[in-house]
């Protein structure tokens, strides 16, 4: 009698599973292969613009990255990549938040990352993603230890940068104001994001909807009487 060549049911499956198995090892480890390139050239782009004794990207070092992917130095989309590396100090970006921002923003060369600035920017434009950043701005421009606000003229030049072309007449006009009053020499942060409610919730110039006996920073009250003022 011929013997039957038919696998029994349970061989079956378990000779498929070795093959998945061996799929999903390859799969794997080609992929752990790709991650491993991508962080060393990741790595190697930071070195290319970091100072050798400190180990740091510093403010030079972001001039020539601003220089290789064409954006000035002032320009908010740097505001932003430091934002997406989560940098702590203002001017420095270490390997870790190097790291952090362009693996997020898959992006292992200069013109890579010169691609990914404009969706980087649509990203952070988002509602629920720019209140943070505008908190991030303002705690990224406090460079001394236990500081907790930042002086006007600073303030003027950031308010323009983060919400100019956003809020142009508001930001014009409260610029305009933290200029001339004598009142404030500088602004902390309950009144930076008390600005932006603002900015969101008021209607403006005609200002018919601020209440000043909800809880707005005092500034803004002052602000909204030089307004009014002003008008009349």
């Amino acid at each position: 009698m011929r013997r039957s060549s038919t696998r029994k049911p349970g061989q079956a499956n378990s000779s498929a599973a070795s093959v998945n198995s061996s799929a999903a090892d390859l799969f794997r480890s080609a992929s752990s292969k790709a991650t491993s390139k991508e962080l060393e050239r990741i790595d190697n782009l930071f070195y290319s613009y970091a100072n050798k004794s400190s180990g740091m990207i510093d403010p030079e070092g972001i001039e020539s990255l601003c220089s290789d992917v064409e954006v000035d130095h002032t320009d908010i989309r740097i505001l932003m990549l430091a934002w997406k590396m989560k940098a702590e100090k203002q001017g420095y970006f270490t390997l870790e938040e190097w790291r952090r921002g362009l693996k997020a923003l898959r992006a292992d060369t200069i013109n890579k990352l010169k691609k990914a600035l404009p969706e980087l920017e649509k990203e952070v434009r988002r509602p629920s993603n720019f209140v943070d950043f505008y908190s991030y701005a303002f705690r990224y421009c406090l460079t001394e230890e236990k500081q907790k606000s930042i002086d006007i003229e600073s303030i003027c030049e950031l308010l323009v940068l983060v919400l100019g072309s956003q809020f142009h007449a508001q930001v014009d006009s409260f610029v305009e104001y933290l200029k001339t009053q004598n009142d404030y020499k500088v602004i902390n942060m309950d009144q930076w994001m008390g600005f932006y409610r603002f900015c969101n919730e008021i209607s403006f110039p005609d200002l018919s909807n601020y209440d000043a006996e909800l809880a707005w920073p005092l500034i803004l009250d002052n602000f909204v009487e030089w307004i009014k003022a002003k008008q009349n």
